[in-house]
């Protein structure tokens, strides 16, 4: 479904990805781990069209994303929940909801848009209970859920997700990641999930790349990632005898 071959991407004059390749198959959850700096939020706002790559080349379903504007590549089906949420604080859930269906009704599909409304509200009830709230008066889970539900509503077939755990409680992102398990077996969505907790990320996906300064340095499935031990002395807390 996307392939990325050679990319390469930076702000000015500072180069951040350098030749990175990968791909994600259809009806794959695929993650990228990273530390700080590593290059993944870049990689994300690349493949989503707010940053202009320098080199190389994004296939989306064979179409090359990287001449295409961001609200093209989301009626393409390739949507982004970003970094940090990004709600729209003094709008209620609702609102914030029915800007997600924005893709929908350009295509004049109301009473589709509102179909979809019901099933964001019934894969996140809590949502459904706090419809007229304030979204800056959620909670950061509750922010996180709208983001992604915001995303949803445009029906994409590829979700991109940036650090969704970020600043969430340890219970919370456990929840979060529940969720973003379940989009792949319900909605049959496959998934781009950049993500600093590399446990629970690779918990969740078939496989992974790990992200260093700008380079892909490690990939394959999560289960040889989270046995590998130099992943394991750098993203999982476990020294080289095994002890966390």
């Amino acid at each position: 479904m996307l392939r990325i071959r050679n990319l390469e991407a930076g702000y000015g004059r500072l180069k951040v990805l350098r030749k990175v390749s990968m791909h994600i198959n259809p009806g794959e959850i695929v993650t990228v781990i990273g530390a700080n700096g590593a290059g993944k939020t870049t990689l994300l706002r690349t493949v989503s069209g707010l940053l202009n790559g320098k080199g190389g080349e994004i296939l989306f379903e064979k179409r090359d994303l990287r001449n295409e504007p961001p609200e093209r590549i989301v009626f393409l089906g390739c949507s982004l929940v970003p970094e940090g949420r990004q709600v729209f604080a003094p709008m209620t859930v609702r609102e914030n909801l029915v800007l997600g269906s924005y893709v929908q009704y350009r295509r004049k599909r109301k009473a589709e848009a509102e179909e979809d409304l019901e099933r964001i509200f019934g894969l996140f009830p809590r949502l459904k209970e706090r419809e007229r709230q304030l979204a800056g008066t959620l909670s950061g889970g509750e922010q996180q859920m709208l983001a992604i539900g915001r995303s949803l509503l445009s029906r994409p077939r590829l979700l991109l997700l940036d650090e969704p755990s970020m600043g969430l409680a340890p219970l919370v992102a456990k929840e979060i990641f529940r969720h973003i398990s379940s989009l792949r077996k319900d909605l049959g969505l496959t998934i781009l999930l950049v993500e600093q907790n590399a446990r629970a990320a690779l918990g969740i996906a078939e496989r992974g790349y790990v992200l260093e300064t700008g380079r892909v340095v490690l990939q394959g499935p999560s289960e040889e990632l989270l046995a590998n031990r130099d992943v394991q002395r750098a993203y999982l807390g476990v020294d080289l005898n095994g002890n966390r």
